[in-house]
């Protein structure tokens, strides 16, 4: 029997990578980013279900409503669902109350979607009971397959955050409530840490997920023309200033602001900044008239910002008032439980993107991943997975479609400190006991990272990850309890 056709209308590539997944390979998933397109698709391969991303539907919903009745019409034996944002159009809300249309709300709510998708398949190909069970107990569905220990999830209107490290389910949680209030954010990080990422969904979890994001690469302007970029300038301020020019804080209008690379500022846009933090005003540049900045600013850094304080660097006030809300997001070779279910999501992802069938990945593939310190951190591990996709053949990815560099563990230059190395660097300079401190804590950072390691590896089975370590149950839970592992 032919597997049933469901087509995504998405433009989150994250949503369609997830179905085959869910659907256990039951399905032919084929995606598409506009309404003509998917209307199209449908009539080419006989679409059996329709899974439609109305998150940020235009007009009212009534262009999208529009394609719903087309949909009925032309395939009136298609199961059709669609996502809404959790205030959905009222045109929206109307279709789903007298058509037979599954109606997800804020998120892709995996469970509901396998109930009402569930008599597509065959009784022999079916859903299996245990599954469906597992998925219902998640919060919408994210409990992850394959005994892993539930996920610490941030959900945004485009993208999502998972994490199994204890560390960053806090921060998400924490991230969350800074998100509702209207406050600045500092997020510090190595380069591929997800700064970028993670900014965007602070911003879409937000009051002013529906407003501009507008990102600034601080560091990619020149020295001259960063004030310019950022505060806009009159028109004969300086040579090349032939108009009036908007700056990035008024362009962003009511939405967020992110400063990446923050420290390549000058001490003196330092001041601007902190003023604009502190009252939100600022003027152009050559310009006496004041504006005012409406937009949430979220600033990051590669580098701690301390140092560069007492190396008189950036200012100490402006620091500060950052610290107040600062995050730090540990690079990935400090959270390698994490490791897996990302190669696993960035696997689903690319063989939808490049149409290569993957059915397996060799165990081998993850140790090895495993085993890569990965100094180019989140960024480094996609392009890796990516490469690895492309270069699979026979559906089954293996350890040799990895680069050479990956295999044989020659790891490029680390990007940034972290923040434990930085402090230690620096509080060596007055203790003189601080070498020892600073071994200790490493010694400590790798023993939790192979505990990690192995519960995840073990589905967080104490007595197999115990056998495994060669250390006692007591052993292990004091452990566990030390450096918050606990589930």
């Amino acid at each position: 029997m032919s597997k049933p056709v469901i087509v995504v209308l998405s433009s989150d590539q994250r949503m369609a990578s997830e179905l085959p997944g869910l659907f256990q390979g039951r399905a032919e998933i084929r995606s598409c980013d506009s309404l003509e397109q998917m209307i199209e698709l449908a009539d080419q391969v006989g679409v059996d279900a329709l899974v439609a991303d109305f998150r940020c539907a235009s007009s009212g919903g009534h262009q999208e409503a529009k394609v719903l009745e087309v949909m009925q019409r032309n395939h009136p034996g298609a199961r059709l669902a669609m996502v809404t944002s959790e205030v959905c159009p009222e045109t929206l809300e109307r279709c789903a109350a007298v058509a037979e249309i599954t109606h997800l709300r804020g998120h892709l709510d995996r469970a509901a979607l396998l109930k009402a998708f569930g008599s597509l398949f065959s009784e022999e190909n079916n859903v299996n009971e245990r599954e469906l069970e597992k998925l219902e107990a998640g919060i919408g569905g994210n409990v992850p397959a394959d005994g892993e220990p539930p996920l610490g999830v941030l959900m945004g209107i485009s993208r999502r955050y998972e994490t199994n490290s204890p560390y960053l389910k806090q921060m998400l949680s924490d991230l969350e409530v800074a998100a509702s209030h209207n406050v600045t954010i500092l997020l510090i990080g190595e380069t591929g840490a997800g700064k970028t990422y993670l900014s965007r969904l602070i911003h879409e979890v937000s009051p002013r997920r529906y407003e501009p994001f507008v990102p600034v690469a601080c560091g990619a302007l020149p020295n001259d023309l960063i004030e310019s970029e950022l505060f806009g300038h009159s028109k004969g301020s300086f040579t090349s200033a032939h108009q009036d020019k908007e700056g990035k804080f008024i362009s962003a209008r009511r939405g967020s602001l992110l400063l990446d690379e923050i420290d390549a500022l000058g001490l003196d846009q330092q001041v601007k900044l902190l003023r604009v933090i502190e009252t939100g005003e600022f003027e152009p540049v050559g310009s006496n008239h004041t504006q005012v900045c409406q937009a949430r600013l979220i600033v990051a850094s590669n580098l701690e910002l301390q140092p560069l304080v007492e190396q008189h660097r950036f200012r100490s006030d402006l620091y500060y008032r950052l610290n107040m809300m600062k995050f730090v997001i540990p690079p990935l070779r400090h959270r390698k439980i994490d490791v897996i279910p990302l190669a696993r999501k960035f696997v689903r992802q690319y063989s939808i993107k490049h149409g290569v069938r993957i059915d397996e990945v060799d165990p081998e593939t993850y140790d090895t991943l495993l085993n890569y310190p990965w100094p180019g951190n989140v960024r480094e591990l996609e392009h890796v997975i990516q490469r690895a996709v492309i270069f699979c053949r026979n559906g089954r990815l293996l350890k040799r479609d990895l680069p050479q560099h990956i295999l044989s563990g020659n790891a490029g230059p680390t990007n940034d400190p972290t923040v434990i190395l930085s402090k230690t660097q620096t509080s060596a300079k007055h203790d003189g006991t601080q070498d020892v401190l600073s071994l200790e804590s490493r010694i400590a950072l790798s023993e939790k990272e192979i505990i990690e390691q192995s519960l995840f590896k073990n589905s967080f089975r104490r007595t197999k990850t115990a056998q495994e370590l060669g250390i006692s149950r007591v052993t292990l839970y004091n452990k566990m309890r030390k450096y918050g592992l606990q589930r």
